[in-house]
């Protein structure tokens, strides 16, 4: 009975860490840039995505995406590089990595939400073209970011390479906030297609980040730094789903990319709380 028991459980991680393996590959390539190769144990690798199943595995995704930045942080550092050059060089790197299709939706919203009405506010964020708004929230967005980061280096390259690590998963999954809260704006488009992700998928996909969140911070950051980090990057995606109601009456990807935008910038900006402090 003792060997059954050991053949079952043995059985049963296997299939845990097979599926935890081709969810984070399928949540990469539809997270990131990234050249993520083909599992053997994969029947559809290219099969359009359903984000019920890919939401738990968002915030890996966003973890190895934010690991990308964190690798180029940790040479640049290592080279004698200064802060605020390492941790620029870091966000271009995870920016490119993700392909920037979270800082493209910032900058259309900042952009669609300048227009008079429901209508023109959802025709100008189709719009591919870049205006003022969207430009100044894209400065704003990386100015931020870059120099969080930077600060977070000042207390060394592993507190600052964590954090890379922590904001990309934590931020991936209040991203899907809008998701799973509002109902789609428009009856065509990235929102529409997914629809309002099920409450389920959503919670799994925030368990996980609060896992990682909770390893980072025992590991290297702090567990209460890293909780609060947490706890203040959910409140700013909550606060774009809001947002996102009372401009344009629901959800549209534009306004995920901007919730997970305010959900790193948050994030990084909550590790800093109190660390000046005398």
């Amino acid at each position: 009975m003792v060997s059954d028991k050991i053949s079952f459980d043995a059985s049963g991680a296997a299939a845990l860490l097979k599926q935890a393996a081709i969810g984070t590959f399928a949540a990469l390539r539809f997270y990131s840039r990234l050249p993520v190769p083909t599992l053997v144990v994969e029947t559809q690798p290219f099969a359009a995505p359903n984000l019920n199943r890919l939401a738990p595995y968002a915030p890996l995704a966003g973890a190895i995406v934010g690991a990308s930045g964190a690798i180029i942080l940790a040479l640049a550092r290592a080279l004698w590089l200064p802060p605020l050059v390492a941790a620029a060089l870091a966000l271009s790197a995870a920016t490119l990595a993700a392909g920037g299709m979270h800082e493209d939706g910032l900058a259309d919203l900042a952009d669609g939400f300048g227009g008079a009405t429901r209508e023109r506010k959802l025709e100008i964020m189709r719009d591919s073209r870049l205006g003022a708004y969207g430009g100044m929230a894209l400065v704003l967005s990386l100015l931020l970011r870059a120099a969080a980061l930077a600060a977070l280096a000042g207390e060394g390259a592993g507190v600052a390479v964590a954090a890379l690590i922590l904001a990309g998963a934590v931020s991936r999954a209040c991203g899907l906030a809008p998701l799973a809260l509002l109902d789609p704006a428009r009856p065509d488009g990235a929102g529409a297609s997914v629809g309002r992700l099920e409450p389920g998928a959503f919670w799994r996909s925030v368990g996980v980040a609060l896992a990682v969140a909770a390893i980072v911070g025992l590991g290297v950051i702090g567990l209460g730094r890293s909780l609060l980090a947490f706890i203040l990057a959910f409140a700013a995606a909550l606060a774009a789903a809001a947002i996102g109601q009372k401009q344009i009456g629901g959800q549209t990807g534009d306004v995920a990319g901007a919730a997970q935008q305010l959900a790193e910038i948050a994030c990084l900006c909550g590790l800093l709380i109190g660390v000046g402090a005398a």
